[in-house]
């Protein structure tokens, strides 16, 4: 059995990609496949216009032009601009978890698995900076609804320490917690690249309230190098004009 087709990241590609443009003519897209390669270019755009600009100051007319999609296409799919960032946050750490749970089910333990998983996430958000500062520091700016989605998105973490050893009520929500604050740091100043060095330090912290520090000591000593995790993204395979 195969595994299923991961969806690209958004902001993993630029809202004008080539490889999305609408076909004209006889063999022409049909109105479902418009709809969903327009939501695609919409979410590119959205990613690169919100790092760009933040979401305070990303109009909806930018992420049109950025997408190559007109407002009335916008408005069919999004009910506005809120709308659209939640829609693309959702699917955004959708994909990611969805990389996540890959490695983590692929590692032999526990342990092993929970650091596979970190490196996936920190390896994804280093490889799409547009990304990484759309979802972790703009959303901010987005409203309360998405501060509840990004809440419910930390709380979907815990899914990576359910064969952990037990620890008191409420450890993991810390421990997620810390980690989430120590990426957002990273990205909010402007070391994205730098998110893969912290594998080493991050994983030790993630493992040292379920198994000791000297247990847990090792994690230290393990390279932050070696291959990097990219985010998932199509290839290019059409010459077609935007429309």
């Amino acid at each position: 059995m195969t595994n299923p087709v991961i969806s690209p990241l958004p902001g993993a590609r630029v809202g004008r990609d080539p490889s999305r443009a609408i076909k004209r003519g006889p063999r022409s897209m049909t109105p479902e496949a418009v709809a969903a390669t327009q939501r695609e270019r919409l979410y590119d755009a959205l990613v690169h216009t919100v790092a760009e600009k933040g979401y305070a100051n990303a109009r909806v007319s930018d992420i049109c032009t950025a997408a190559g999609v007109t407002r009335p296409a916008f408005y069919a799919l999004f009910a506005g601009k809120e709308d659209a960032f939640l829609d693309t946050y959702r699917h955004g750490t959708g994909v990611l978890l969805r990389l996540m749970d890959e490695a983590y089910a692929a590692a032999p333990d526990w342990r092993s698995g929970v650091r596979a998983a970190l490196k996936v996430l920190l390896d994804v958000l280093a490889s799409v900076p547009a990304f990484a500062a759309m979802a972790i520091v703009e959303i901010d700016a987005a409203g309360t609804l998405a501060r509840q989605k990004r809440t419910e998105l930390l709380g979907r973490f815990s899914r990576f320490f359910a064969d952990a050893p037990p620890v008191p009520e409420g450890l993991v929500d810390t421990v997620v917690g810390g980690v989430y604050a120590t990426i957002y740091g990273h990205v909010s100043t402007g070391r994205v690249d730098r998110l893969p060095e912290l594998l080493p330090m991050l994983s030790y912290f993630m493992i040292a309230p379920f198994v000791g520090r000297d247990a847990a000591s090792a994690e230290l000593e393990l390279p932050a190098a070696g291959e990097r995790v990219v985010a998932p993204c199509a290839a290019s395979d059409t010459d077609e004009v935007f429309h």
